[in-house]
């Protein structure tokens, strides 16, 4: 399998995304070939400093970068010549079956949605984004692609999910869940109200409503919401996870007696802290566009880079997108 990666997305590129991508090519050996997409005199020194080289790795110049805080339609238009959107023609032109950016989001789910185009029968794409919980991860979809969903999108993403968790996560039965403000089926907003109505008739394995506490608490698969609702659930809860983060540390660090009790708890911390680690999950599949499509955090290490290369090959390897176009096709000759 061949992989685009956008080696000038995020906050410490290209250092992190060339690290991360030697890294995926030392552990993956199913992968090909990794394309790096980018200012060639920057990654090439990365590559010396890595000592990444031979017929695994090659480099794809351009002379643009999409800024993080660049709008994402205009610099699809303008910057034509930019990381992301070459890396997106390889996978559009056949090259590469996948595209990895920790770039971006906005411009990723633009030049993917834009070139790419979509599934047949998928109106809008959606990234299902990991959320670590009591019984391993819940998928929050969308997490930001699409802010203004219709009900039939949130149905399409409900089946998408299913996909995504069957064949690339491995659940046999994915529980499918809606997020409300109570359980009740009358519970909610006239949007949600109607995603539920049509959720039933999806051949989903569908829960019903749930709430804020069960993304923590309930062995919830993926939870549908529209991308407005997502991103600000997934940020509230980086954020929360930050400040409590440093808050435990300004209590351990307050007396030397706390101190000692840290060292001692010192596994049990590092337990926790591997549970909650976005390092492990690496990015969010951008799900509903043709070609596979990973986003990762601004920040990204080079091995949530790693991860994120690996989150690519899983989706191709089980053929994630064609079992994506059956569900979805069976669901709308039912539904005629």
């Amino acid at each position: 399998m061949k992989i685009a990666v956008d080696a000038m997305g995020g906050d410490f590129a290209p250092r992190n995304v060339v690290h991360g991508a030697r890294m995926a090519s030392d552990q993956f050996p199913r992968i090909e070939k990794l394309y790096l997409v980018g200012k060639e005199a920057a990654i090439k020194k990365q590559l010396d400093k890595y000592k990444f080289s031979g017929s695994v790795v090659e480099i794809v110049p351009c002379a643009e970068v999409v800024g993080m805080s660049e709008k994402a339609a205009q610099s699809v238009r303008r910057k034509k010549d930019s990381s992301i959107s070459r890396a997106v023609d390889l996978v559009k032109d056949g090259t590469c079956e996948a595209i990895v950016t920790i770039g971006n989001t906005g411009a990723a789910v633009a030049a993917a949605t834009v070139k790419l185009r979509m599934l047949p029968g998928v109106d809008r794409p959606g990234i299902a984004s990991p959320l670590p919980n009591e019984y391993g991860a819940c998928n929050i979809l969308d997490a930001g692609a699409n802010v203004d969903a219709k009900p039939h999108h949130i149905v399409q993403y409900g089946i998408m999910g299913d996909v995504y968790a069957r064949h690339a996560l491995g659940v046999t039965e994915p529980r499918i869940g809606l997020m409300s403000v109570g359980e009740e089926d009358e519970k909610g907003t006239d949007f949600t109200r109607e995603c539920f109505a049509l959720l039933k008739d999806a051949p989903i394995n569908f829960i019903g409503n749930v709430e804020g506490h069960d993304l923590f608490e309930s062995p919830v698969d993926v939870v549908l919401c529209n991308g407005f609702v997502g991103n600000v659930i997934l940020k509230s809860c980086e954020a929360t996870a930050k400040v409590l983060l440093k808050w435990i540390k300004t209590e351990i660090r307050s007396s030397p007696l706390r101190s000692l009790g840290a060292i001692m708890a010192k596994g049990a911390f590092r337990e926790a802290k591997r549970r909650t680690d976005y390092q492990n999950y690496g990015g969010s599949p951008l799900l509903g566009v043709k070609g596979i499509c990973i986003i990762g955090h601004g920040s990204s290490s080079a091995i949530a880079i790693k991860n994120a290369i690996r989150v690519a090959a899983e989706a191709i390897e089980h053929e994630v997108n064609p079992h994506i176009e059956d569900a979805i096709r069976q669901y709308a000759e039912v539904h005629a």
